[in-house]
């Protein structure tokens, strides 16, 4: 592996239909390679962004065979970089869907998949329920692979709220872990580059950030704001919210030892029990509730 490499973060704003979605890829990863990025990563449901369960089942086909797959693998070959597909929709045979990442090495083959674990159900003020549980189904693995040139830790939207598992990722080996999105606008505004800065700072990895932009075909607003952060937690590269783009940067796998080695909050993580105080009780008479 070597330290230092060129990496692009894609910000697309994908529609409905798989066959111009898979063109915008293509452009922006021509666009990215052409400037030297030798990793590339996509937003979370690049191939379609269906506007309900309906429109997603019309569209979205199971692993074995896919085309979405197979086209994106052909781009990685041809354009000889390790392409990252953040997500697509597959078929599962009880009727839902996988939100499923998918890393190609440079000569087209699949180095990893990963299954979003955490699934956004959630409830926005001036918004409708969001209920990604009736639609996919969650995934229980953790992914660390090794992508051409540095150990990769593969998270997916919503993950990004729950730092475990980004600890996990990061003490099983992960220098950079990639965060492929489709965010909200409100809890984009609000939550997006602090809580990917977090993610980075606890971890003293190198996140990416590649999401979903602008107004789509589904009705959808997204937020945007693809970006690449330093171990240190300094944004280093950035896009706007309006649309499709590119966010590059040189990352130094160097800089993921030095902030470790700052901060060791990795190497120092104890393991604690907890206890309830009661109120009104003996303060010395706690609850033990750990197992």
């Amino acid at each position: 592996m070597t330290d230092r490499m060129r990496v692009a973060a894609l910000q697309m704003t994908s529609g409905t239909e798989p066959g111009p979605n898979l063109d915008q890829l293509e452009r922006l990863a021509t666009e990215a390679a052409g400037q030297g990025a030798t990793y590339l990563l996509s937003p979370e449901v690049t191939v379609v962004f269906a506007e309900n369960r309906e429109g997603l089942r019309s569209v979205a086909g199971p692993w074995e065979g896919n085309p979405a797959i197979e086209r994106a693998a052909q781009i990685a070959k041809r354009l000889g970089v390790s392409l990252h597909l953040g997500s697509l929709a597959v078929a599962l045979p009880d009727g839902r869907f996988a939100n499923r990442s998918v890393l190609f090495r440079p000569d087209g083959s699949i180095a990893a998949t990963y299954d979003k674990i955490h699934l956004f159900d959630a409830t926005l003020p001036g918004l409708k329920n969001y209920r990604e549980s009736e639609t996919y189904a969650g995934g229980a693995s953790a992914v660390v692979t090794d992508a051409p040139g540095f150990p990769l830790g593969m998270t997916i939207c919503y993950d990004v709220r729950f730092p475990a598992l980004h600890r996990a990722l990061a003490e099983a080996g992960a220098k950079v872990i990639s965060v492929p999105a489709a965010f909200t606008v409100p809890t984009g505004e609000a939550h997006w580059e602090v809580l990917l800065r977090a993610r980075a700072i606890e971890t003293g990895s190198w996140v990416i950030a590649s999401a979903q932009a602008g107004q789509h075909q589904n009705g959808r607003q997204t937020w945007g704001h693809s970006m690449i952060i330093d171990p240190w937690g300094r944004i280093v590269s950035q896009l706007g919210g309006e649309g499709p783009g590119i966010a590059i940067a040189d990352i130094d796998l160097a800089a993921v030892d030095e902030a470790r080695g700052k901060v060791p909050a990795l190497a120092n993580a104890r393991p604690f029990s907890l206890t309830l105080a009661r109120s009104g009780t003996d303060p010395t008479a706690r609850e033990d509730v750990s197992a």
